[in-house]
């Protein structure tokens, strides 16, 4: 198979997972914020509400795509395609099984770091070219705030990176040791409050902030350009929680063979969860308290991480 054919089928395998994963984590999250609310959640449309979300997604499909007379056209329709591009990439770095990630590069580590973050620069271009007001302000936001996040991420990443000496995935993966959910329990906290900020998640929500911005960098988009947004905060949400699952709680290291692939599966939906209850817990952050989180709280904690592990890898 051919590279540019390999990519395609990979790029398309990634497209099908963050759709599929959209359909489901939409039905999860108005589960799991009913329970939070003390309330059942979709119930009506097919047994449990499973319907409810498919139905939500053809109308989506069949409303109007509406394009406002004063934008940039080629740069407003553009956006949300590179938005959603590099988040499906991240996907294929992640190692899935044992022996199988679709793409192991020997820099697959950094890969998963690096390319989504190339998402901001859709949100900038859909935020700009939208000449709007409220939606420019929220491309800004998306773009400090991702930038800001990326260097705490990356650092917690940095950790396990050192402990297995490679940052070949499947590498990483076969130096996984279940000590290292200690040795690195204060990275694992900053990847976690990192990632939910990089998927512009509540409370790190501000570059869309309903209340303030009328949805941000995409409050001019409608129909299936509005739902690529959607997919993208959904998929991005499914690819740190099984990068996370993986390197940091070990993925399918505990079991042999399919049982090892569905606990990874199990961790990710706890991660999943635990950004839900994040999401439906707790209240948006000032501008200011966003950054000082960033800057002055993670940053510390994930230098204090390397230098754990600093100390602990001449022992092993």
């Amino acid at each position: 198979m051919s590279g540019f054919v390999g990519g395609l089928v990979w790029g398309l395998a990634g497209g099908m997972l963050i759709a599929l994963a959209t359909v489901f984590g939409v039905w999860w999250e108005r589960k799991v914020a009913g329970r939070i609310h003390m309330r059942i959640g979709p119930q009506t449309t097919g047994p449990a509400g499973l319907l409810q979300v498919p139905a939500d997604t053809l109308k989506m499909i069949l409303k109007e795509d509406i394009t406002p007379a004063q934008v940039d056209v080629r740069v407003f329709r553009l956006a949300p395609h590179i938005v959603f591009v590099p988040v499906a990439m991240s996907l294929t770095v992640i190692p899935f099984a044992s022996g199988f990630a679709p793409l192991n590069t020997s820099i697959g580590m950094l890969f998963f770091l690096a390319v989504p973050s190339l998402s901001v620069i859709g949100m900038l271009l859909a935020g700009w070219s939208s000449r709007n007001t409220y939606a420019t302000i929220g491309g800004l936001r998306a773009a400090a705030q991702m930038i800001s996040y990326e260097l705490p991420r990356t650092l917690s990443v940095l950790s396990v990176v050192v402990l297995a000496g490679s940052m070949r995935p499947l590498e990483v993966m076969e130096a996984w040791r279940p000590w290292w959910i200690l040795a690195n329990a204060i990275g694992f906290l900053v990847y976690f409050i990192s990632s939910i900020a990089e998927v512009n998640s509540i409370p790190f929500d501000l570059p869309q902030a309903e209340s303030e911005l009328v949805a941000g960098y995409f409050a001019d988009y409608s129909g299936i350009r509005w739902g690529i947004f959607m997919m993208t905060e959904y998929g991005a949400v499914v690819a740190a929680s099984l990068f996370g699952a993986a390197v940091f709680l070990g993925g399918w290291r505990w079991l042999p063979g399919a049982f090892g692939v569905v606990l990874f599966i199990a961790l990710t939906l706890l991660l999943i969860t635990a950004i839900i209850f994040v999401k439906w817990t707790f209240p948006r952050m000032r501008s200011d308290q966003l950054m000082t989180t960033a800057w002055k709280i993670l940053t510390p904690m994930a230098l204090v991480q390397l230098v754990i592990v600093g100390v602990i890898v001449p022992w092993m």
